[in-house]
């Protein structure tokens, strides 16, 4: 079983992009998560990923910003959308569902971007992170269940994670309040399934659209794929896909998609 993660940064722009990517690859993605939709549920192109195989769809957009979408070949069944919080849940960027036949929750994440220190996005998500660890700690048992947590973080949580950690420092994604929260998210009972195969290997997911910063590789790894520790014994190989990335036409997302294979 393949499943992916992938802020694609506006499905209606880069639906193109997707599709021939993952025609490119032969089609060999069970699960794909995207993040940062950008567009309504109804708007979403539904049809163009069912001629694919992902007659499976779960989605949670809003118009313009954010959004998840959960498309699988596989049977899933609709878990909850968001945190069960008014304040939080006006932003779409949760989605839980289970992969009915192998008993996985896959939780589909797009946190917060944040800003500089001491601005209201700052404090947003520190605050978003602190709910989020929350509800998971009261919604779910890591130690026992099969779980998928994946999506776009916005955190860069070693400095190995970074093409410059003296110049990135104490910047969005870097700073030790927010590396923390990752920390606290892993010590939940979750594996970073790309460090637990490379320990000490630099690969990055996202990458500025200023000055070329694909083609230097000046990036930073903030798309995960973590797991429970019931799944830590399947899997087989965790890949950052850069081909969609390195696409001049359709213009690319500014994430690269991350690709888990499980034997399950």
């Amino acid at each position: 079983m393949k499943i992916c993660t992938f802020n694609v940064n506006s499905i209606k722009a880069r639906k193109d992009l997707v599709i021939e990517w993952l025609n490119h690859r032969n089609n060999d993605i069970d699960v794909i998560c995207f993040q940062e939709i950008k567009v309504e549920d109804k708007n979403f192109p539904s049809e163009d990923f069912k001629k694919l195989g992902y007659i499976y769809q779960d989605i949670s957009g809003q118009k313009g910003y954010n959004g998840v979408a959960t498309l699988s070949k596989l049977e899933i069944s609709h878990y909850q959308k968001g945190l069960n919080h008014e304040y939080f849940d006006v932003q779409k960027r949760v989605l839980i569902d289970k992969i009915t036949e192998k008993e996985i929750f896959v939780i589909n994440t797009y946190a917060p971007h944040g800003d500089l220190r001491g601005g209201e996005k700052y404090y947003y998500k520190l605050d978003w992170y602190k709910h989020f660890i929350n509800f998971l700690k009261e919604n779910f048992d890591f130690e026992n269940q099969k779980i998928i947590l994946l999506g776009d973080l916005n955190i860069a949580l070693e400095d190995i994670d970074v093409y410059d950690p003296v110049q990135l420092a104490d910047s969005i994604g870097t700073m030790p309040e927010e590396r923390e929260f990752l920390r606290q998210l892993l010590n939940l009972g979750l594996i970073d399934t790309f460090r637990y195969l490379y320990p000490n290997k630099q690969q990055f997911t996202w990458w500025d659209y200023i000055g070329g910063a694909i083609w230097r590789n000046e990036g930073m790894r903030i798309d995960y794929i973590l797991v429970s520790k019931p799944l830590l014994q399947y899997i087989k190989d965790v890949e950052v896909d850069l081909w969609p990335r390195k696409r001049r036409s359709p213009k690319p997302s500014d994430h690269a998609p991350v690709i888990l294979e499980l034997e399950i």
